[in-house]
């Protein structure tokens, strides 16, 4: 199999990873197992699959559909969908490289473009995935409302459930969700990444950050710029934000606001993960709750 034939056959892939020799070399892919697939004329895939099982329902569709829609953009590099199948991604390999302050001055402009180029409507036409966990993607047109309900309420109801926040934080999140308008911040819907931690972005060889693993949707871009500084902060995070306030300028009380757009994706970590990570959810309800809007 080369890459004429794959883009030509796209379904035998699975045949050819059985019955066929494809040289595999593993590779690090959060949730889902992960290869670089070398094919017979040297071009190489990258390619991933659930590690046990079926993967859930939707979930490498979903994605699949997320990468095209960011790629549309033509504003931020993300790689191309070569497979899309119930039960494997493939797509194009970008050889990684070291992040440069060049690199995240460009991917800052880049993501104000992005976010620029706009949605329909808050959430998305076809239900989602972010992690190992559903995304719900019903539209929405009012950011506060949407966000409590959409981004937040599913994944303190689904951490609930696991046992992975106390009564104190729980009751805490819950007076964030029924006062969330006080926030303020509403904007119309930015085309945005929606999972963009800085393991998210891959650093290419080729001197450009790429954008990886979405779960892409209409929703506020401030919730993109908050998860960049998640789990120690993407490299160059300050140029990348004087990069995006030069070409797309945020509103009053975007600092504020960022724990209160961390604490979906913290969510949706307990949700997923358990209470390893409670104690990054206290800390953003405490940052919260001394800040201009406490």
């Amino acid at each position: 199999m080369d890459m004429a034939y794959l883009r030509t056959h796209p379904q035998h892939l699975p045949t050819f990873l059985t019955h066929q020799r494809i040289r595999e070399t593993p590779v690090h892919s959060g949730v889902c197992s992960a290869s670089r697939l070398t094919l017979d004329d040297g071009s190489s895939i990258f390619a991933k699959s659930w590690p046990s099982g079926p993967a859930p329902d939707g979930m490498f569709a979903a994605e699949a559909a997320g990468l095209n829609w960011l790629r549309e953009a033509g504003a931020v590099p993300v790689p191309e969908v070569l497979v899309a199948l119930p039960e494997l991604l493939a797509m194009e390999w970008v050889e990684p490289g070291e992040p440069s302050p060049r690199a995240a001055e460009e991917f800052g402009r880049g993501l104000a473009r992005l976010h620029r180029t706009g949605a329909d409507s808050f959430g998305g036409t076809r239900p989602g995935h972010i992690g190992p966990l559903p995304l719900d993607n019903t539209p929405g047109d009012s950011w506060n409302s949407w966000f409590a309900e959409r981004r937040l309420l599913p994944y303190l109801k689904t951490s609930v459930d696991r046992g992975a926040l106390e009564a104190s934080d729980i009751a805490s999140i819950e007076k964030i969700i029924q006062t969330i308008h006080r926030y303020g911040g509403s904007e119309p819907p930015a085309r945005i990444h929606g999972d963009l931690w800085p393991g998210n972005v891959l650093w290419a060889a080729d001197g450009r950050a790429w954008l990886v693993d979405p779960a892409a949707h209409g929703g506020h871009r401030e919730t993109d710029l908050a998860t960049l500084a998640l789990f120690g902060g993407v490299p160059h995070l300050d140029t990348v934000l004087a990069a995006y306030q030069e070409q797309w300028p945020l509103t009053d009380g975007w600092r504020e606001r960022v724990p209160l757009h961390k604490l979906h994706l913290l969510l949706v970590h307990t949700a997923a993960f358990g209470g390893m990570y409670r104690s990054g959810v206290r800390d953003a309800i405490a940052t919260l709750s001394t800040g201009r809007y406490a």
